[in-house]
C-alpha cells in the first residue's frame, strides 16, 4: 500500500556535485538525481539555486555563451522529465524582456509549469546579486516564453495538483526566505501547503543552526511543509565555502536533513503529512482570520493546475496520483507520542510535566485557602505519581508533608505486594499515612443490594467492582470534609479515554486531579525519570521500581484459581497502543484507517526506535496488523461510548498539545455521539 493512500506526499531535495559554469555537466547530474528520486516515489524534487550553472559564477552569469548553455541544459532536463510524474524545480538564470532573472523553473513530464523569479536580491557582505540580476518586482510581464512554451512568470504562482488533495506548491529562491515577510507567507495563507526554497547559501560557522531555526520556525508559522536545498560541493571556494545543506521540515518539526560537506551528490526524502497540515489549518481560526484580512492580495495569486498522472486535469478530480512503489513510510512516527523521544530533551520535558502538575495543585490550594489534601494510595502507577507530585507541591509551598493525608484502602482483591508498597511510599515520603479497610462497608452495601456475593456466591461482576471503587471515593470525600482538605484525584488520561473509571462516586471524581492530562505511558515514563534523578531514599526507589514492573491492575476481582491477577490490559488492550490511538485521533483528527496504518508502520517491526534509552530491543512489544485493528476498534467503541465521564470530569491542568479531554480545556463532544462513522471507516480497510 502506498503512502499516498493515507494523505502523505513524498518530497525530495537533491544536492548534485556542481561543475562551475558547465551547464551540460550540471544537466547530466540533475537528470541522474531526478530519475533516482522519481524512482523512489517522490512527487516533488527540488534542486539548489542556479544549480544548472553554479551559484558562485559571479560575472560569468551575464555571458551569452553561459546563458545559452543554461537554456540547452534546461531543455535537456525538460526532455528527460518526459514520462516522470514528479514536479521538478531547478534553478538557472533566464533573460525575460530586458532583465536577467535568478529563477526557479517548475517542470513536469516534459512541460514547464511556470517560472518563479527571485524577489529579493542580497547585496551585502559576500553577496552582489544586484550587480547581475533584476528582482521580481522589476518584471514587466507575467508570462514568458521558455523553450518555445509560453508559461506563467512571477513569484505569485501556486502549483496545484488536481489528483492529490492538499498538495499546493510554492517556490521561492534563497534570500526570499530570509526576509521578514517571505513571498511564501501570502502563498501559504492562499493555500500553499508545500513551500520550497532553492538556495545557494554559502556556509559560515554557526549558520547551519540558524538555517534549521529559520526553516523549522517558518514551517510552523505557515503551518506548512518546507523544503530547503542549498548548493554543495563543486561551487567555487575562491572566497567562500559550501556545505550542501538540505532540510525538510513540517509544521516546526525536522523530518530529514542532508549530510553536510558531502563530496558526493545526495538526495534526502521525507513523507509530508498533508492531512495533518489540513487539520491544523482547519483548527487554527487565527490563520483564517489573517487570510481574510489579506483576501484581496490572496485572490490575485495565480493557481497553476496540473495532474500527477499526466492526464487532463478536468478528468482526474477523484483520481489517485499513483506512485504505488512508495510503500514504506519515509518519516519517523513516535511509538510513544506523549513521551519525550530523545535523551537530549528528556530531563527538560519531564521536569516541565512535573512543574505543570505542581503549579496546578499549588494554585488550587491557594485559591481554596486550604492546606491539606486527601489522597488514596494503592501502590499502583497513578496514585504513586499523584503522591509524588503532592509531596513536591507541599515542599515548594513550605507546607509540612504531614498535611498530605494518604490512605491505602485494601479491598477484596488487594494484593500483599501492592499494599506493602503503599505503606513503604507513605512511610518513606513522610506523609500522614493510614490503612482503612473498606471490606466491611463493601460487604454491607453488597448485602443491602442483595448481591449474590453477600450469599457466598463468587459473582465478580461490574457491581462487585464498582462497590469497591465507590466506597474508596466516598471515604476520601468524607475524610476531606472531616479534615478540611481536598481530594486529590489520581486517574490518568488513558483511563478517561477508555472510560476505565467508575463514574460519579468512584475514581472518576475528585476535587482536583493532577493526572487527568497524563496518559498511562507518560505516567510510567515520569516515574522512571523521577527514579533517575536520585531524589528519593533507597526504600522509596525500590518500591517505585517494583511498581513499574508490576502488572497494571485495578485489583477489584480476586485472583483466579491459577493465581493470575486481574489485568487491565487483558481486558481493554495495551495502553501503549491506546495512547497512540488517542493521540492521533484527538490531536490530528486522523481517519481510523490512517491511525491503523501509522500504528502498523510504527509498532510492527522490532527494529524501530526504542521508547527508553535503556530498554533492550528484545523487551519491546510488537503487534501484527490484525491485532492493531482489533484494539483500535475496541478503542473507538470505548472512547465514543464514555464521553459522559469526560463531560463531568474534575478540574486538572493540561499537560501536552494532544493531552487533554476536559470539555473546558481541549475536547468537546456530545455524550450520546455514535461511533459508527469511525468504525465503518476502519472496516473499509478490510
Amino acid at each position: 500500500m502506498s503512502v499516498y493512500d493515507h494523505g502523505f506526499v513524498r518530497v525530495s531535495g537533491a544536492v548534485p556535485v556542481v561543475r562551475i559554469a558547465d551547464p551540460r555537466a550540471n544537466a547530466e547530474a540533475t537528470i541522474e538525481l531526478m530519475r533516482r528520486a522519481a524512482a523512489d516515489g517522490a512527487a516533488l524534487i527540488v534542486f539548489p539555486e542556479l544549480g544548472l550553472c553554479g551559484y558562485s559564477i559571479d560575472d560569468l552569469v551575464q555571458q551569452d555563451a553561459l546563458l545559452d548553455g543554461c537554456l540547452e541544459a534546461l531543455a535537456a532536463v525538460v526532455e528527460a522529465s518526459r514520462g516522470i510524474r514528479s514536479v521538478v524545480a531547478v534553478g538557472l538564470p533566464l533573460v525575460v524582456g530586458d532583465g536577467l532573472f535568478n529563477t526557479a523553473v517548475a517542470i513536469q513530464d516534459g512541460v514547464i509549469l511556470g517560472v518563479v523569479p527571485k524577489s529579493y536580491l542580497p547585496n551585502y557582505r559576500e553577496f552582489y546579486e544586484q550587480r547581475y540580476f533584476a528582482a521580481a518586482r522589476d518584471a514587466t510581464v507575467d508570462t514568458c516564453v521558455v523553450l518555445g512554451q509560453r508559461v506563467p512568470f512571477g513569484p505569485d504562482l501556486l502549483f496545484t495538483a488536481a489528483d492529490l488533495p492538499g498538495f499546493v506548491l510554492h517556490l521561492e529562491v534563497c534570500e526570499d526566505g530570509w526576509v521578514p515577510i517571505p513571498p511564501s507567507v501570502p502563498a501559504a495563507l492562499g493555500g500553499a501547503t508545500v513551500l520550497a526554497n532553492l538556495s545557494g547559501s554559502p556556509v559560515t560557522v554557526g549558520k547551519e543552526a540558524y538555517r534549521l531555526s529559520l526553516c523549522s520556525s517558518h514551517s510552523a508559522r505557515c503551518v506548512a511543509a518546507h523544503l530547503y536545498v542549498a548548493a554543495g560541493f563543486g561551487e567555487s571556494t575562491t572566497d567562500l565555502a559550501w556545505d550542501g545543506d538540505a532540510l525538510i521540515t513540517e509544521n516546526g518539526s525536522l523530518l530529514a536533513r542532508s549530510e553536510r560537506f558531502a563530496m558526493d551528490s545526495q538526495i534526502i526524502s521525507a513523507d509530508v503529512d498533508l492531512d495533518r497540515l489540513r487539520q491544523e489549518r482547519m483548527r487554527m481560526i487565527s490563520l483564517r482570520d489573517q487570510a481574510g484580512d489579506l483576501s484581496a492580495e490572496l485572490k490575485s495569486l495565480r493557481r497553476i493546475e496540473f495532474a500527477f498522472d499526466g492526464r487532463d486535469t478536468a478528468a482526474v478530480e477523484s483520481a489517485e496520483p499513483g506512485f504505488a512503489h512508495a510503500d514504506s513510510l519515509r518519516r519517523t512516527v513516535p511509538r510513544f507520542p506523549f513521551v519525550p523521544s530523545g535523551l537530549a530533551d528528556r530531563d527538560e520535558r519531564c521536569a516541565e510535566v512535573g512543574h505543570i502538575q505542581v503549579q496546578g495543585l499549588a494554585a488550587r490550594l491557594r485559591s481554596t485557602g486550604l492546606d491539606k489534601i486527601v489522597i488514596g494510595v494503592s501502590g499502583g502507577l497513578d496514585s504513586t505519581l499523584a503522591l509524588l507530585v503532592a509531596v513536591d507541591t507541599f515542599d515548594r509551598l513550605g507546607l509540612p508533608r504531614t498535611n498530605i493525608l494518604a490512605y491505602t484502602m485494601p479491598g477484596f482483591a488487594t494484593g500483599g505486594a501492592t499494599l506493602a508498597r503503599a505503606h513503604v511510599l507513605m512511610d518513606t515520603l513522610g506523609v500522614s499515612g493510614a490503612e482503612l479497610d473498606i471490606r466491611p462497608s463493601c460487604e454491607q452495601m453488597l448485602a443491602d443490594l442483595g448481591h449474590p456475593y453477600s450469599r457466598g456466591e463468587k459473582v465478580f461482576d461490574v457491581t462487585f467492582e464498582n462497590v469497591q471503587a465507590g466506597e474508596r471515593t466516598s471515604h476520601l470525600f468524607r475524610l476531606a470534609n472531616h479534615h478540611g482538605g481536598i481530594v486529590l484525584g489520581t486517574g490518568d488520561l488513558s483511563e478517561l479515554a477508555l472510560g476505565w473509571c467508575t463514574y460519579g462516586v468512584g475514581d472518576q471524581m475528585s476535587h482536583y486531579n493532577v493526572n487527568s492530562s497524563v496518559p498511562k505511558t507518560l505516567v510510567q515514563h515520569q516515574i522512571r525519570w523521577m527514579i533517575s534523578t536520585g531524589t528519593y531514599a533507597s526504600e522509596t526507589t525500590a518500591a517505585l521500581v517494583e511498581i513499574l514492573e508490576d502488572v497494571i491492575s485495578p485489583e477489584l476481582i480476586p485472583p483466579g484459581e491459577d493465581g493470575a491477577v486481574q489485568s487491565t490490559e487483558d481486558t481493554v488492550g495495551p495502553y501503549e497502543l491506546h495512547d497512540f490511538f488517542l493521540y492521533h485521533l484527538t490531536r490530528y483528527g486522523n481517519r481510523p484507517s490512517k491511525i491503523a496504518y501509522l500504528a502498523q508502520q510504527t509498532w510492527g517491526p522490532r527494529s524501530r526506535g526504542l521508547p527508553w534509552d535503556s530498554e533492550a530491543v528484545e523487551s519491546r512489544n510488537s503487534y501484527d496488523d490484525d491485532t492493531i485493528e482489533h484494539w483500535l476498534g475496541v478503542f473507538l467503541k470505548r472512547f465514543m461510548g464514555n464521553q459522559f465521564k469526560r463531560t463531568a470530569m474534575p478540574n486538572g491542568p493540561k499537560i501536552g498539545s494532544g493531552g487533554s479531554l476536559s470539555p473546558r480545556g481541549d475536547w468537546r463532544s456530545p455524550s450520546d455521539a455514535s461511533a459508527r462513522a469511525w468504525l465503518d471507516q476502519l472496516r473499509s480497510m478490510e
